[in-house]
């Protein structure tokens, strides 16, 4: 154990080697003329959190498996419009999605060369104390954030190891995300192979976390000579830009190759039908999408819990080994379209009387979603609408003490982590360009909060010290 003293010392010098490094987020502070140019270091934990180093490496290595599961899901769109038929009555975002994936159909299909679909996932996973498992909270399709700014926590992390006798920096693991991600991007616009092509960012007005954005942004001119333009949904629909009856997309009068989205898995990203024509008109384009409306479909909870059925995944895979080691991953999942269905009723019935034990999730991305405890028991006891959720398995990995910075103040609390392990994969057409493990993201949060985002501030950003 550290010292008062030592502690300190430590903090200030995370804090500021965060500050100098580009370790940060907007501060949003309204004395300032332009409140997203004042910065803070991003929440953070001042030491790396210990994991064990077999289960990362499993994580790392089934990656590439759960990418071409994603894209066989995505390439099935009767399967898609199958397994969350039920969600979409009760859920309309859900609904207008699936609606999109229809509408533009033809369009997408009649594209010269095919489709060039590039995924940027993350797959979240915990550690399950009481069964000795390593379980898959979510896989995500749609703006995984976080790589650049992890890949950022990483040398930050080996920097202050150099500073803790008991901390060995080669423990801490290589993360390539702030390269891979960016790279599969600048693939994604080699496939296009439009001369003078432009990356547009699909951003939300306001965003706090841009600068893990902008990383991507700095590399990208840098590394691969690729300009970058920041636009919302709503731009695209009405400001200066032009789809050609080739497919071609353009804003400001720039040929568009890549639309990236770190924005869209939301409602609130759709506050009227002009946002909803700016998508329309981006999967009608013949831009690669990161992600198309199917990949960000194939990453619905729905979609998960179903994968889980018996015999579903095996759809998606090419062998049983390959099955086998998916579903090594899986939680306890189970559809609440059908509450009477035996083994449904038995987990709703184990839910209510032991809430503890599970969580109930809506179709939603971004964190503060879910629902635990008396919450999850008070809508559980309303049938109504229920096929628009999933009940999942709570997963409780072990608490570990670790040193919580945020706003330049410092608390040791008891937490728990979570690790993220992102893959990148690109189609065009039929034939897959792209499939790679890229990195890695950990994200710890105080054993009392149940909720993990860091920009919805329930945690921070962490390594993984493998042991």
């Amino acid at each position: 154990m550290m010292s008062t003293e030592e502690t300190e010392s430590i903090v200030q010098d995370a804090i500021v080697w965060a500050n100098q490094h580009g370790l940060v987020v907007a501060l949003k502070d309204k004395a300032f003329v332009n409140p997203e140019c004042a910065t803070v270091h991003v929440p953070l934990a001042a030491l790396p959190v210990a994991f064990p180093e077999e289960r990362f490496l499993q994580a790392k290595a089934v990656m590439p498996l759960f990418n071409r599961v994603i894209d066989r899901v995505a390439a099935d769109e009767a399967y898609l419009e199958r397994t969350l038929a039920a969600a979409a009555k009760f859920d309309d975002f859900t609904r207008r999605l699936l609606q999109l994936l229809v509408a533009t159909r033809s369009a997408r299909q009649a594209l010269a060369g095919g489709e060039i679909a590039l995924g940027i996932n993350r797959s979240d996973y915990m550690l399950d104390e009481p069964s000795g498992g390593f379980l898959q909270v979510e896989l995500n399709t749609i703006a995984s954030s976080f790589g650049c700014l992890s890949s950022l926590m990483t040398h930050l992390h080996t920097y202050l190891s150099s500073r803790v006798p008991y901390l060995d920096a080669s423990r801490l693991p290589l993360n390539t995300a702030i390269d891979g991600i960016p790279a599969a991007i600048a693939a994604a616009a080699k496939a296009h192979g439009v001369a003078g092509g432009v990356v547009v960012m699909i951003v939300q007005p306001g965003e706090r976390n841009a600068y893990d954005q902008q990383w991507i942004q700095l590399q990208l001119w840098e590394r691969h000579g690729l300009r970058t333009y920041r636009r919302t949904l709503g731009d695209i629909a009405t400001k200066h830009s032009q789809l050609g009856h080739d497919g071609q997309l353009q804003v400001e009068g720039q040929p568009v190759s890549v639309i990236y989205f770190r924005a869209g898995y939301t409602p609130d990203d759709y506050p009227s039908e002009s946002e909803w024509r700016g998508r329309e008109i981006i999967e009608c384009s013949n831009a690669a999408k990161c992600p198309t409306v199917a990949y960000q479909l194939a990453g619905a909870k729905k979609v998960q819990q179903d994968l889980a059925r018996t015999g579903v995944v095996e759809q998606f895979t090419e062998s049983a080994d390959e099955a086998r080691q998916l579903r090594s991953f899986f939680a306890g999942l189970w559809g609440l379209d059908d509450v009477t269905e035996p083994s449904t009723a038995d987990a709703v019935g184990e839910a209510l009387r032991n809430p503890d034990r599970f969580v109930l999730k809506p179709q939603r991305e971004g964190g503060g979603n879910n629902l635990y405890g008396a919450d999850l028991v008070s809508r559980l006891s309303q049938p109504e609408g229920l096929s628009a959720f999933i009940l999942m398995q709570k997963i409780r990995p072990p608490a570990q003490s670790s040193v919580l910075v945020r706003n330049g103040q410092w608390a040791i609390s008891d937490t728990l982590s979570e690790v993220g392990i992102y893959g990148t994969f690109l189609k065009k057409g039929k034939e897959v360009l792209l499939n790679e493990e890229v990195g890695h993201l950990v994200r710890t949060k105080r054993t009392d909060s149940n909720e993990g985002g860091v920009a919805a501030g329930f945690a921070v950003l962490d390594s993984p010290y493998l042991v």
